[in-house]
């Protein structure tokens, strides 16, 4: 049995527990090809990591600041994987991407103040900034050439504006930054005196064709402004352990996030136990190669076949295991679309629109690919049978 094989997808156990649109929510028969979720069971070095934690029989007060190993083991796998140097002492345990995305905007944000949100982009950057009391301007986030066009973005610069959003790889293009746009960003940020949300949630799941390339590589000293999210919920499957961190290279600006992350005080701190699991994540990225060779194939066969459907156009993400389809030939919403494709052929897809992306995204849907290539299949089968049958209905040729 291989490790991404259909016989190791465990449907009997995700419909008991993969909440968040997926198997745990969906009617019986529905395939849900919706949240950013491997369909995977969680590493086996991972899994060992907390069973032999579990049999110490301990689970005593851990430092509010994060496990010392933990910390560590984030600061080594950032520099060998991304080629970032981050010092220990400057990683805080949080307990979530979004969580963490929200303790930046209270650093940094006061009520008013601007934060510039790409759109479309993951709908936290503009949840994270209302939470903080923040204003949200959006940049029209277009693509071109395959990368994103950052020319127009100093025109959204006010006075008032005070960070950016940077979501890296980009999250629903699935496509990274080249070294030079995110020297565009930093002279930006630079001659502004703003600050960068920098989101890298998704900096594990990088395809051969474009290195990722980190904001850090323009230089620590140029970074000071720059604060960091990073986890393993997309690489390792570990969303339910509610596990990632926080990260500066200024220590002025950490001892902020660490305010206003409450973990000085009872109302914050992060599970031993998922620490823990964080720890081997860090120690363990063979399982994440491997995943990423069995990601390759399934999104080289994804876009082949919706190549070959009528009426949508897909790209190759280079990164994450999102794909961005454009519907907008079939008239209608994005969420009537997904509503058909529930209600006709049972299958489960995101939505663009407002709720999960911007309007920037309205006339697109979101295919995920983190399963087995026969689940794919059988989803990909039913896309192109309901993408019939709506043509049919509404005459379309």
């Amino acid at each position: 049995m291989g490790l991404f094989d259909d016989s190791n997808v465990r449907l009997n156990v995700l419909k008991q527990r993969a909440y968040n649109y997926r198997w745990a929510e969906v009617d019986d028969g529905v395939i849900p090809l919706t949240a950013a979720d491997p369909d995977f069971p969680v590493a086996e070095p991972v899994r060992q990591a907390m069973i032999d934690y579990i049999n110490g029989g301990y689970f005593s007060y851990t430092p509010k600041l994060g496990l010392p190993e933990f910390k560590q083991a984030i600061s080594d796998g950032l520099k060998a994987r991304k080629g970032e140097v981050i010092d220990p002492e400057l990683i805080l345990p949080i307990d979530s991407a979004a969580r963490g995305m929200y303790v930046i905007a209270r650093t940094v944000l006061a009520p008013g103040d601007e934060m510039i949100v790409f759109d479309p982009v993951d709908y936290l950057f503009r949840e994270s900034c209302l939470a903080a009391g923040g204003k949200v301007v959006l940049f029209p986030a277009k693509l071109k050439d395959g990368w994103i066009d950052l020319s127009d973005l100093e025109s959204y610069i006010t006075p008032r504006t005070r960070m950016i959003g940077l979501c890296n790889p980009h999250n629903p293009y699935g496509v990274s930054y080249r070294k030079e746009d995110l020297e565009h960003i930093m002279a930006l940020c630079e001659k502004y005196n703003l600050y960068i949300m920098n989101d890298e949630i998704w900096s594990d799941i990088i395809f051969p064709e474009a290195p990722f390339n980190s904001i850090y590589l323009l230089g620590n000293e140029r970074c000071r402004r720059v604060m960091s999210v990073f986890g393993w919920s997309k690489s390792f499957g570990i969303a339910g352990m509610r596990i990632g961190c926080v990260y500066t290279t200024d220590p002025a600006l950490f001892e902020g996030m660490v305010e206003k992350s409450d973990v000085m005080s009872t109302a914050g701190g992060i599970s031993s136990l998922s620490q823990i699991a964080g720890t081997a994540c860090m120690r363990n990225y063979d399982w994440v190669d491997a995943f990423l060779v069995h990601l390759k194939g399934n999104r080289d066969y994804a876009v082949d076949r919706l190549k070959h459907m009528p009426l949508v156009k897909a790209y190759a993400p280079r990164a994450t295991y999102l794909l961005y389809v454009d519907i907008r030939a079939f008239g209608m919403k994005s969420e009537d679309f997904t509503d058909y494709m529930k209600q006709k052929v049972k299958l489960a897809l995101v939505s663009g629109g407002e709720k999960f992306f911007g309007q920037g995204s309205e006339g697109y849907i979101r295919i995920c690919f983190a399963t087995s290539r026969g689940i794919l299949e059988e989803g990909l089968n039913r896309l192109e049978q309901g993408i019939r049958m709506l043509m049919e209905e509404k005459g379309l040729h």
